[in-house]
């Protein structure tokens, strides 16, 4: 056991999404989501698209947007932990491949929970709602911005 010795990455969670097979993992994984929820009997096929992209997002939110810091010890003297993964990902750099398809795949799958549901107006308020809050925090313009002062610290 080598104490005190860090790995060759600054950061090594920055680059976890560009890892060999994490997209399909991530594709895979939501696409698991939909097929379990779709096997419980008394839900619909809309309320099942709704409640996939719902999940999703909110768990894209939680783990991109609002965690904070690495479960790596980095060599960054401290800068990692007040950055969120997003903020971290690719080292800050804007428009790389991981961050668009980050960004395109809450907007796929809610093209397709729309288009499943029909529509309708009560779904459709629920996947934009979803939707939004995915969104807004991937803008450039939001990049380290605490708004409110929420999370902070």
């Amino acid at each position: 056991m080598n104490v005190g010795v860090a790995h060759s990455e600054v950061n090594p969670n920055t680059r976890v999404m560009n890892s060999r097979g994490m997209w399909l993992t991530y594709a895979l994984g939501v696409g698991m989501l939909h097929i379990v929820l779709l096997s419980i009997p008394f839900f619909s096929v809309p309320v099942a698209w709704t409640l996939t992209n719902v999940i999703h997002n909110l768990g894209m939110y939680v783990f991109l947007h609002a965690v904070k810091g690495t479960p790596f010890e980095t060599p960054d003297q401290g800068k990692a932990r007040l950055l969120t993964h997003w903020e971290q990902l690719d080292y800050g750099v804007q428009f790389t491949s991981s961050r668009k398809f980050f960004t395109i795949s809450p907007i796929i799958l809610y093209f397709l929970a729309s288009f499943y549901t029909k529509y309708d107006p009560t779904h459709f308020i629920f996947n934009t709602a979803s939707l939004l809050t995915v969104l807004i925090p991937k803008l450039p313009q939001l990049h380290g911005v605490r708004i409110f002062g929420i999370n902070k610290y």
